[in-house]
């Protein structure tokens, strides 16, 4: 019975922000939100890109009491490093070239109410320090100016990046990331909310049907199945924008499997999260040794097929003889390998041999799965290429196609020497 109230109060909140879903772990984001925007402490909202990170401040503000102050949401990536400290904390008339006026910063702005810094890793290291003493003592110096201001502003943060990797090499103050995670709030990503993800998609399917004035888009449940098992690195924005094209584009109002799978980049039919990005983002070692056990789970299952074949045959010496069904079983099982090897791989077909069920007269070896000069890392500089090119050398619209931070890809491109 206790916990009635608080998850009637978790639904209220989806209700009044258009949050669709019911997996644990959101309705623990919710409810830790509800709990700390009582008082002013600093908290840390961590998700993949897309999850819908931007909701939580706006959930936090509104329940604390601040709510009648400022709100004032900040993407810190989008802001040029130059200009960063006079947005967030104002500057002086003929502080720099171009300052004609004074300028009041966000911090002084937003006194007494709270401020959303999204994209915080990206702060330069200077800004950094400014930010760490608003957060500890409310004192800030305007850029250009010698006088000690206060302001008491409640700081809400977010970021899509490991933020201890970012301490590791340098890029964010740990001191700051101590201040920032008083309270953590993850958001799972969407490959987690397995039954959601229909929920989901029909929300924004009838939503879209409203907008457009037409009819919603359904699937046929080959459609369904083929949309929970796709990995979605784009998360929630991913699926939203796809079921947009979806409903706009297609002319039938019925979307079967193979429609669909047109709209999916590098649709593979299972869940490999590790392939794609995992919570702590390992060397491309590590990557390399699950691509590896992908091979050779499907070398596995290749000996088995063969396996299959010889022990037809051996019950059957004066020649192999094959139902339709069973040449359609083999033949099934081939083709599902090699898509899911093409799909894995980046596109990378290993030489396979599979035995022609009419003729058994020459049934060859399927061992050689792997080959020696699979170079995995050309693979993965032919993938950044084509997501750099994509999007016209975008590297944060690259890393998200890629689905990794766009600081690895900035490493990886360096690695690399991409663009040289």
């Amino acid at each position: 019975m206790d916990d009635i109230g608080p998850m009637s109060e978790v639904q209220s909140i989806k209700q009044r922000f258009g949050i669709i879903g019911n997996y644990i772990g959101l309705n623990r984001a919710i409810d830790i939100a509800l709990q700390v925007a009582p008082t002013d402490l600093s908290v840390l909202i961590t998700g993949e890109s897309g999850t819908g990170k931007e909701i939580f401040p706006k959930i936090i503000h509104s329940h604390s009491a601040r709510k009648h102050g400022q709100y004032i949401a900040v993407n810190c990536g989008a802001i040029p490093e130059g200009t960063i400290d006079s947005e967030l904390f104002g500057h002086e008339k003929g502080s720099f070239t171009g300052a004609t006026d004074s300028r009041k910063g966000y911090f002084e702005v937003a006194d007494g109410g709270t401020i959303f810094l999204d994209e915080v890793a990206e702060l330069p290291l200077a800004t950094q320090v400014r930010l760490l003493r608003v957060l500890e003592t409310g004192e800030f110096i305007k850029v250009g100016s010698s006088r000690m201001q206060k302001s008491d502003v409640r700081v809400i943060a977010a970021t899509n990046v490991d933020i201890l990797q970012a301490i590791q090499g340098g890029k964010f103050r740990e001191d700051l990331f101590y201040r920032l995670n008083t309270v953590p709030v993850i958001i799972p990503a969407l490959r987690e909310r397995n039954d959601d993800i229909l929920l989901l998609f029909r929300k924004f399917a009838a939503d879209f049907a409203e907008k457009y004035r037409m009819p919603s888009v359904k699937l046929t449940d080959e459609a369904r199945v083929v949309l929970t098992s796709y990995n979605w690195p784009g998360n929630v924005r991913q699926l939203k924008n796809i079921t947009e094209q979806i409903s706009i584009i297609e002319g039938s109002r019925e979307i079967d499997a193979e429609t669909l799978k047109t709209y999916l980049p590098d649709y593979s039919g299972t869940k490999l999260p590790a392939l794609i990005k995992e919570r702590a983002e390992g060397s491309f070692s590590s990557e390399r040794e699950i691509l590896y056990k992908i091979l050779f789970d499907m070398k596995k299952d290749m000996t088995d097929l063969k396996k299959l074949v010889l022990d037809m045959m051996h019950e059957n010496p004066d020649g192999l003889k094959l139902s339709e069904a069973d040449t359609n079983v083999i033949r099934r099982l081939y083709d599902e390998s090699e898509n899911s090897a093409r799909t894995e791989l980046a596109h990378t077909k290993p030489p396979v041999t599979i035995p022609h069920p009419p003729n058994n007269e020459n049934i060859q070896d399927t061992e050689e799965i792997v080959e020696e000069s699979l170079s995995l890392v050309d693979k993965e500089i032919e993938l950044i290429k084509k997501a750099l090119e994509k999007y016209a050398g975008k590297r944060k619209l690259a890393a998200d196609e890629l689905g990794i931070s766009e600081r690895t890809l900035y490493r990886k491109i360096k690695e690399y020497g991409i663009g040289d």
